[in-house]
């Protein structure tokens, strides 16, 4: 019976010699290469079940290489493994269609596991990253839900002030904040909620009922 085909892609040469020990002990390793566009060269060539792939690479990085494959092969699974451990990486791998994270500090417990889990259709993330990912997904979907629910205290202060056509300087009076302090919260509110102008600002307090109209 064969075993489950790897391709593997880590341009530090005694990393890569390592993984391949490790991966050789339950699969076939195809190939192992040092940059990501000999890495879509050789998905493309060798049709491997599975590539485990970095995402700092030469000339094309990781994520990149899995959202080309993604596009062109579903069929072929990518699981990354990396030593970024932030959350925009983990998310950014996540859409681009990689069916595994899994940080280096991690592999020699974690790299099989997330591999097989690959190879059964399922996504692998080392732990203590999805715990804390599925935490922001929870508050991204609460906050498509009630934006108006997601605002601080003192920022529904601000938004309900600004609305009520205050300036800066008599909020921050108002407040005990300086001028300076209530612009930056003002403008950190208008990220949050995706609005451009004060007059939006006016607008969104009505809709959630913040103030009277």
């Amino acid at each position: 019976m064969s075993r489950p085909r790897v391709l593997l892609a880590d341009d530090h040469p005694i990393v890569a010699e390592g993984l391949q020990s490790l991966l050789a002990a339950r699969f076939e390793v195809v190939g192992v290469v040092a940059d990501g566009q000999a890495l879509l060269d050789a998905a493309r060539s060798l049709k491997p079940d599975v590539i485990v792939a970095d995402i700092s690479m030469p000339l094309v990085n990781g994520i990149e290489v899995t959202a080309r494959l993604a596009a062109e092969d579903p069929q072929i699974k990518v699981v990354i493994l990396t030593m970024h451990r932030e959350e925009g990486y983990v998310r950014r791998a996540m859409e681009a269609g990689a069916a595994g994270y899994v940080l280096k500090v991690a592999a020699p417990d974690e790299l099989l596991t997330a591999v097989d889990a690959a190879l059964a259709g399922k996504t692998f993330v080392t732990p203590g990253l999805a715990d804390h990912l599925a935490g922001h997904l929870r508050r991204d979907a609460e906050r498509a839900w009630d934006p108006a629910g997601s605002l601080t205290p003192r920022q529904r202060e601000i938004l309900q002030l600004v609305a009520k056509g205050r300036t800066a300087k008599e909020i921050g009076a108002i407040l005990g904040i300086s001028a300076r302090t209530v612009e930056s919260h003002k403008y950190e509110l208008m990220e949050a909620l995706g609005l451009e102008r004060s007059a939006e600002l006016v607008q969104f307090a009505v809709k959630h009922g913040l103030i009277e109209s």
